[in-house]
């Protein structure tokens, strides 16, 4: 029994070995994919003709949604910086959930909104509406107020009232740049294969001094450790993750706080799924599923320069609600439309893209966090010796360390949205501090998400935005 035991442990340990090997090798395919579609999208936009969208005739219209749920403290500047869009037509739907604060009263006081008739389509099916509101300054606003349903029953009702051929969902806590909308519109007028959805980057909020509370005055690092890391995960996360994929029309994840979609397509797609703790990533790969059902060509596309900043958690608590709650949604959005793994009609995305989110993104945590504790204890116990243990370690965290660093050179050789030489030796510094720490604790937290998702717990766990007006990192010239 001991033998047996020994033989298990020390198979496990070169499992885990293995593991972090094969993921590694892909995520460093990604990296290079990415570096090669980043420096051919920086020589594109040189001649780009951006500017000559705004007087074109086939730039479609746009419609923002602003979902909103007990904003009282960022709303008026979501909306405000939507409104101050440089896109040739748009409307701005503020679709207000049932809030139980002053949302709605703030909205109806900085915008002077008054109630109006309006014939009202249910494409989807949503909780009731109780009014419509337009603003009396501004002709393109409109405030849907409407019983509580969560956020997909909200986006639903604003692709029912929408006009628009496209619409863009936006975070209430989320600050566009006047460009954006144009920007992430281009892959769709530019693109000869129909582009059902299209994603930009997002980057974080905490930290940059504004100008009139909409625009961008300075771009800053915050003080605080848990934002900095975060930033160094955007940064990451957005520069080679999902670029990589992109490449590969493999994208299975849009970020909610900014993308653009093609409003029939969700509409004969069923809409955002009711009860979905991510409704950004399941509407992503329902969407896959319906084109490639369909047999039809299509795109979902990421471009790198759109940019939307977005507030991020300024305490553990609250990073540890939200990546419970992403790794949760990822977990419900893979198993709702299991039917595509390993299925050949699905192509790429159910024999690779969704077979790897399962294997190195769901189970990942799980053995990442199994894996520290087993290899350090086989080593202190002698079952494996110190060549294996620096094996672990150079692929567990040192090769961490290098995806890290990469990411923010990335940003550094393109757009260098942090200026100044302090910003990316910061950054620098704390990509390889992540990795000593803060990784294992987001592994414990996802390790969490899916324990509770086995045991039936579909909870949302709330995270309060800030604002302005606190003392965060957002900061008012």
């Amino acid at each position: 029994m001991r033998a047996a035991i020994l033989s298990f442990i020390l198979g496990f340990n070169y499992f885990v070995g293995a593991y972090f090997g094969v993921m590694n090798t892909i995520l460093a395919i990604l990296l290079a994919a990415s570096l090669v579609a980043i420096l051919r999208h920086i020589q594109r936009i040189k001649y780009s003709p951006i500017k000559d969208f705004h007087a074109s005739p086939h730039t479609p219209p746009i419609s923002v949604l602003i979902p909103v749920y007990n904003e009282e403290k960022v709303v008026a500047r979501s909306v405000t910086a939507a409104l101050a869009a440089d896109y040739p037509l748009f409307e701005v739907i503020v679709i207000n959930d049932g809030s139980l604060d002053d949302t709605f009263a703030i909205l109806t006081e900085k915008f002077q909104l008054k109630k109006i008739d309006r014939v009202y389509r249910e494409f989807l099916k949503t909780k009731n509406v109780k009014g419509f509101y337009v603003s009396e300054k501004t002709p393109n606003l409109l405030v849907i107020d409407k019983e509580r349903g969560g956020k997909s029953d909200a986006l639903n009702c604003g692709i029912n009232a929408s006009r628009s051929p496209y619409f863009c969902s936006v975070d209430a806590d989320s600050l566009l740049e006047k460009d954006a909308l144009i920007r992430i519109m281009s892959p769709v007028i530019e693109s000869s294969v129909p582009v059902v959805a299209c994603g930009g980057v997002v980057r974080v909020l905490n930290g940059v001094k504004l100008k009139d509370e909409i625009t961008i005055q300075e771009i800053d690092l915050p003080d605080y450790r848990v934002i900095l890391f975060q930033i160094v995960e955007y940064i990451r996360g957005f520069m080679f993750g999902r670029v990589g994929w992109n490449t590969l029309n493999s994208l299975l994840i849009l970020s909610g706080a900014f993308s653009l979609f093609h409003k029939q397509t969700v509409i004969d797609a069923g809409g955002f799924k009711v009860g979905n703790v991510s409704e950004d990533m399941e509407m992503i790969v329902r969407l896959h599923r319906h084109k490639l059902t369909q047999g039809k060509p299509y795109r979902i596309r990421f471009v790198s320069d759109p940019i939307c900043w977005t507030e991020v958690p300024e305490t553990m608590k609250m990073l540890a609600r939200q990546r419970r709650r992403w790794h949760g949604g990822l977990i419900q959005s893979i198993c709702e439309n299991r039917e595509m793994l390993f299925n050949l009609k699905f192509g790429t995305i159910g024999m690779v893209i969704m077979p790897y989110y399962v294997l190195f993104e769901i189970i990942g945590p799980l053995v990442e966090v199994t894996g520290y504790f087993v290899v350090f204890l086989s080593y202190i116990v002698g079952i494996i010796d110190v060549r294996f243990l620096m094996l672990f370690l150079t692929l567990a965290i040192l090769y961490g360390v290098f995806l890290s660093t990469a990411g923010i050179f990335l940003e550094e050789l393109t757009y260098r949205r942090y200026p100044k030489w302090r910003h990316l030796f910061r950054l620098l510094l704390y990509g390889v501090l992540e990795n000593f720490g803060y990784r294992q604790i987001n592994s414990v937290w996802r390790f969490q998400a899916l324990i509770r998702y086995l045991c039936g717990n579909r909870e949302w766990e709330h995270v309060p935005k800030k604002g302005t007006e606190d003392h965060a990192k957002v900061r008012t010239a």
